[in-house]
């Protein structure tokens, strides 16, 4: 097998617990003016009034757009932007869950370029450097904070539509476990589900050769050796406690795993790519207002049935990874069991 691999991830990456305590720190050698973006549920929550209060103590000016939406609709970024023009920031914090972030990636992107969203849909159409992104999860689902990836709903499309950049990718991650205890069961296991997703359909993609221009033509250029590090980790960790998670989610460790386990299924699909259960979702999902994670979940075992006969080795790895006892059974059986 060739090692040829490429990945693009953060400048810095922090996890643990209580890592939102340093988020000033890391802010105030960015710059001094700092455009929040989160959604208004997690605005009226204390954790955010502190990080607020550490940011304005660090001689941070700071504008606060609270009004993120599921899914962030395309207009809405340029609300966000109109509202920061005369701000004039000098760098993004998206703290929340997928939508957050990706709302900030794209008010970082228009206030940095200028011209339409629309004009940046698809790989390589970010002209230049960003301002400075530092992202906050507080969901363990999408994996926004270390990909070159965001999101957004289109109207005139009726879908989702990605805009795919290695310029979209955070100056820092900060990824703190202790965010997303109050994150309801449900939530829990749709995102949580998405990630596992993230990190199937990542280790389960082609390999794409060996040509060298290859990433400088594509964001997404299919699985290798590191990618496929990031995603069995991914499902390992996901895979003993996702359940756990929306069981008990005052269970410290099970969180931690599972926001590891989003965080390093971003780390996979960020280079990989995402498969058939993303591509019809984008599409289903718009028409159905069907929660991302629920339907790509929904979606994983048939499109994982397509594919075995093409993937049915990689498959077998997945079974072991999530626990399954591999003894005495062939890569196919393996297989079918991973699935079911």
């Amino acid at each position: 097998m060739s090692l040829f691999a490429a990945i693009r991830l953060p400048r810095e990456i922090l996890f643990g617990k209580g890592q939102r305590h340093v988020i000033a720190t890391v802010a105030a050698r960015l710059g001094h003016r700092a455009l929040v973006c989160t959604d208004e549920r997690f605005a009226t929550t204390v954790a955010f009034a502190e990080i607020i209060a550490t940011l304005e103590g660090a001689s941070i000016d700071v504008l606060v757009h609270d009004r993120v939406q599921p899914d962030v609709p395309r207009d809405s970024v340029a609300v966000c932007v109109e509202e920061a023009r005369d701000f004039a920031p000098d760098m993004v914090i998206g703290i929340g869950g997928g939508s957050c972030l990706d709302m900030a990636k794209c008010a970082a992107l228009l206030i940095s370029h200028g011209g339409l969203l629309q004009d940046y849909y698809g790989e390589f159409k970010v002209p230049g450097p960003m301002l400075p992104l530092i992202l906050v999860p507080t969901t363990a689902g999408t994996g926004s904070e270390v990909t070159p990836v965001a999101v957004i709903s289109d109207p005139d499309r009726t879908m989702k539509v990605g805009i795919s950049s290695p310029h979209l990718i955070a100056a820092a991650a900060i990824c703190d476990q202790e965010l997303t205890m109050t994150c309801p069961p449900g939530l829990t296991a749709i995102a949580g589900a998405d990630a596992l997703t993230h990190a199937i359909e990542a280790f389960t993609a082609v390999r794409r050769g060996t040509d060298p221009g290859l990433p400088q033509q594509h964001v997404f250029i299919g699985k290798s050796a590191l990618t496929d590090h990031f995603a069995l980790l991914a499902i390992k960790l996901l895979g003993r406690s996702l359940e756990k998670a929306y069981r008990d989610p005052a269970d410290e460790d099970a969180r931690a795993d599972v926001m590891m386990g989003a965080l390093a299924a971003g780390c996979a699909f960020g280079t990989a790519g995402t498969a058939a259960a993303h591509a019809v979702q984008y599409p289903v999902g718009a028409l159905t207002h069907t929660a991302h994670g629920l339907g790509v979940a929904t979606m994983l075992p048939y499109v994982m049935k397509y594919n075995r006969a093409a993937a049915a080795a990689e498959m077998a790895e997945i079974g072991l990874a999530l626990g399954l006892d591999g003894s005495d059974r062939s890569s196919g059986e393996m297989a079918d069991a991973t699935i079911d």
